[in-house]
């Protein structure tokens, strides 16, 4: 748990060693469980590290099984490292209000991406399962969480990674996203953690199989369904109109300019083009802020904890005590 602390801050044994006084030597024998901890030394780690002294006393286990990030080909480990300590620690709070209030594990449509079932014919059948009869969905995270599955936001500390989905000890399924995220990255970015989900969380997955790719068909179509979307690209693509359709389509410029590519409305050269448009423009990371799309606000989790506030009649000073963290941490996952 020491070891899950100083990584949720991202420091490593040396800086926390200087924060409390002790060598980096003394900080790696006690992660090891190799020496006594007296009171004053976990009273200085809990102030160093901004946890009570009852979070490093709970039981540690590993992560449970988990998916594929959504991130950029190259994420340095002392990025990723923070962000795993604190999924893990928030799959905990998720896992103790499912089995305290009695959530039942959610019936998901899932299924095994074969020649017949390919994945966009898998997102089309996901749509028809869960009742989407509009092209455009209004709102993902609200559709997700009326399935049941849990969403979580938060901030990575790196725009180099989007999002990640896990599993806790019960099989139930929790998605984080990335709360820097801007709206249309954060749509698709849950969709492609939804695909992950739904077609190789509980199945055994080939090692040939590009996952990723998958996943990404699978959010394309669930996001921008081909029978729709199509009558929008007739006229022919260009930098405006694929400003017009984000509005519409809530999915970013250049995720409508790989559609209309996939779906054969484009040249290599048109492509070509395009992209050099974008890069001229310098809108290829960040679009125009006139065309952002609003941020979706996760709401399952605040209303699990709502009700265990409501059945116990603690506070939310309590309930920090009870999960063990501070009421910092408590507002940035639940606030």
């Amino acid at each position: 748990m020491i070891t899950l602390a100083r990584d949720a801050r991202g420091l490593t044994q040396q800086e926390l060693g200087e924060k409390i006084r002790l060598h980096k030597a003394n900080i790696s024998r006690i992660e090891n469980g190799e020496t006594h901890i007296s009171s004053d030394t976990l009273a200085a780690l809990s102030e160093a590290l901004g946890y009570p002294p009852a979070f490093f006393k709970l039981p540690g286990d590993i992560m449970p099984s988990s998916l594929s990030y959504r991130k950029r080909q190259q994420v340095p480990v002392k990025l990723l490292s923070p962000i795993e300590a604190q999924i893990n620690i928030i799959r905990r709070h998720v896992q103790f209000l499912s089995r305290t209030l009695q959530k039942q594990q959610p019936v998901l449509p899932l299924f095994d991406v074969d020649d017949n079932n390919t994945p966009p014919r898998i997102a089309t059948l996901v749509r028809r399962k869960w009742g989407t009869e509009t092209p455009v969905i209004d709102n993902l995270i609200k559709l997700a969480e009326q399935q049941g599955i849990i969403i979580c936001s938060f901030d990575f500390g790196t725009e180099r990674v989007d999002c990640r989905s896990i599993l806790t000890d019960d099989k139930y399924p929790v998605i984080f996203l990335n709360s820097t995220l801007q709206g249309d990255r954060q749509r698709f970015s849950l969709a492609y953690e939804l695909a992950q989900l739904l077609m190789h969380t509980y199945t055994r997955v080939p090692h040939h199989r590009d996952i990723s790719h998958e996943a990404n068909l699978f959010a394309a179509e669930f996001l921008m369904p081909e029978k729709d979307i199509r009558k929008d690209f007739k006229q022919g693509i260009t930098l405006p109109l694929l400003g017009e359709l984000k509005l519409k389509w809530k999915v970013s410029m250049i995720a409508l300019l790989y559609r209309a590519d996939d779906l054969g409305f484009l040249t290599p050269n048109q492509k070509r083009y395009l992209v050099q448009q974008f890069n001229q423009q310098k809108i290829r990371r960040r679009e125009p802020p006139e065309l952002d799309i609003p941020a979706e606000k996760p709401q399952l989790m605040r209303q699990w904890l709502a009700e265990y506030m409501g059945k116990t009649k603690l506070g939310i000073i309590q309930v920090c005590d009870l999960l063990a963290i501070s009421a910092a941490d408590y507002l940035e996952y639940y606030g």
